[in-house]
């Protein structure tokens, strides 16, 4: 043993002290008794793709495939259905789907891609219902589909759900109104980022002036208390740059919560609408472009950093990499308050505005639904200049051969205080990958592979009051301790594992959790 871990060995010791490592520490295949995985899954259930957990009434409820349940987590260790409510296209939708030339086996179904609560005694749901888009209320107390206040059971989803369970999507609910980036239209080509529900009037981007390129798909959308704004993270095929190959570009997108439409200009369109490059590389690489999911993790002071997962669209098959980069809201709010960019109508480029500023500023909280010159400003405005500035992420983790398709960040303290960052990040393939920020670089803890035969992970949802993290994959729900300190035997492993999570127990020779051992010491 070395003489440091001799020194350390004698007290508690946090795991996460030593140098990093850029491949997993440990790799556990399917069904390796070494870490505990719970499973639920409910027969002729099926596309466990979405998730809302109350932590309060300790429930998690799942959007399936024609299902929509209600979990019970209460006992550690395992999960019961509470309830469970089937909700399916009507006959006759089945049957208009499948005359349109889609699959009834695997498409002319109500996919659940909506699940928010608007208080606490309600959800609302929506699904793709056969390739029309629709929504309802689910009463929690008997699990009941409801009526709405004007009396309607069934509401037109579109603009808040695709039609295509196949396209990208993100909602959320902000002080009782859902902001939702999809598809509006069966042809899938027409991208929105809406904001409906609650009283104010319904806003949405202009298709017309084509602030979102056809092929848009939505991964996240996220809103940090205390800001007026709501942030949808995406990829589409740039305009701005003169390439004769198609170039993917991961954008941002920033609208504003108080924004309510132009009085003659941008009517029921928003005023506030700006799109900037989000950059994800690696000197001496082809850059990160295509981005597959994102997270947002509030910081001490408030605000927040934004991690997302990233692959380029020229890698083949398997020969590429993933990445992680991370970006802070600052950084997004310095090109949001930048300089624009505008398309010459003569040359069909895009150049940097370099007109007179204007007060109040386009696109800014601040400015009002009067201001008709300001608005026609944005029509054209919309998209941020980044040469100066960019959105730049520094891979904080590169891994070859592997396509991350979901993230979520937890921060943790160890028994000495020190904050650290544990990425979990979910694969093409079906493995866990459970990542530590060290200051040296990244360290893999370990590895899962979660299923026996190789599948995507559909979501990924961390409830770090119970120390669990849960997944949601085609047959069902897995759920994952965030830690697994009982592996390490000895001192030695304890240590050179490096999971924050974890701490060797001198007294009682055992690597426990990290607050445990605290407690006991």
């Amino acid at each position: 043993m070395p003489a440091a871990l001799r020194l350390l060995c004698g007290v508690v010791v946090p795991a996460a002290m030593l140098c990093a490592e850029s491949l997993p520490r440990v790799t556990f295949p399917s069904g390796d008794p070494r870490r505990t995985l719970i499973h639920f899954s409910q027969d002729n259930v099926s596309h466990y793709d979405v998730f809302l957990l109350d932590e309060s009434k300790e429930e998690l409820y799942v959007g399936a495939r024609d299902w929509v349940l209600a979990l019970t987590l209460g006992t550690p260790g395992s999960i019961h259905a509470k309830a469970s409510l089937m909700w399916g296209p009507t006959a006759e939708k089945t049957s208009e789907c499948a005359f349109k030339k889609k699959s009834q086996e695997t498409e002319c179904f109500n996919f659940i891609r909506v699940l928010v609560a608007v208080n606490q005694t309600h959800l609302y749901v929506c699904g793709t219902y056969a390739f029309s888009p629709t929504c309802t209320y689910i009463h929690l107390e008997n699990f009941t589909l409801v009526s709405s206040d004007r009396g309607q059971l069934f509401l037109d989803g579109k603009g808040q759900c695709p039609f295509d369970p196949q396209h990208t999507y993100t909602a959320l609910l902000v002080d009782g109104e859902l902001y939702a980036g999809t598809m509006n239209n069966f042809q899938g080509n027409e991208p929105i980022i809406s904001r409906s529900l609650g009283t104010r009037t319904l806003l949405k981007t202009d298709a017309f002036l084509r602030w979102l390129s056809a092929d848009a798909a939505f991964v996240a959308s996220f809103s940090v208390p205390g800001d007026d704004k709501v942030y949808f993270f995406f990829e589409e095929t740039a305009d701005e740059f003169d390439f004769f190959e198609r170039l993917l570009v991961p954008r941002v997108a920033r609208v504003c919560k108080s924004d309510v439409g132009g009085d003659k200009v941008l009517q029921k369109k928003w005023t506030t609408f700006l799109k900037a490059q989000l950059v994800c590389s690696q000197a001496g690489r082809f850059p990160f472009n295509v981005i597959h999911h994102a997270f947002a993790l509030l910081r001490q002071d408030g605000r927040a950093d934004f991690y997302a997962v990233f692959t380029s669209q020229w890698q083949a098959g398997r020969a590429g990499s993933a990445a992680v980069c991370a970006y802070s809201q600052e950084d997004l709010e310095k090109v949001f308050d930048g300089k624009f960019k505008e398309l010459n109508k003569e040359s069909s480029r895009w150049t940097v505005y370099s007109g007179p500023d204007m007060n109040p500023r386009p696109g800014s909280c601040s400015m009002g639904p009067s201001s008709d010159k300001a608005l026609s400003f944005m029509k054209d405005h919309f998209l941020m200049d980044g040469k100066v500035s960019p959105i730049q992420g520094r891979p904080l983790l590169v891994m070859p051969d592997v396509t991350y398709t979901h993230i979520t960040v937890h921060e943790t303290r160890d028994v000495f205080g020190t904050m650290y960052r544990v990425m979990f990040l979910a694969t093409a393939e079906g493995f866990l990958h459970k990542a530590v920020e060290l200051p040296e670089g990244p360290h893999i803890v370990e590895s899962i592979q979660l299923f026996a035969k190789p599948e995507s992970v559909r979501n990924l949802l961390l409830a770090p009051q119970k120390g669990i993290l849960y997944v949601g994959y085609s047959r069902g729900v897995l759920q994952i301790p965030l830690a697994n300190c009982s592996l390490h035997r000895s001192c030695t492993e304890c240590v050179l594992a490096r999971d924050p999570y974890c701490a060797w127990h001198g007294p009682s020779s055992s690597c426990r959790p990290a607050r445990s051992a605290t407690e006991d010491a």
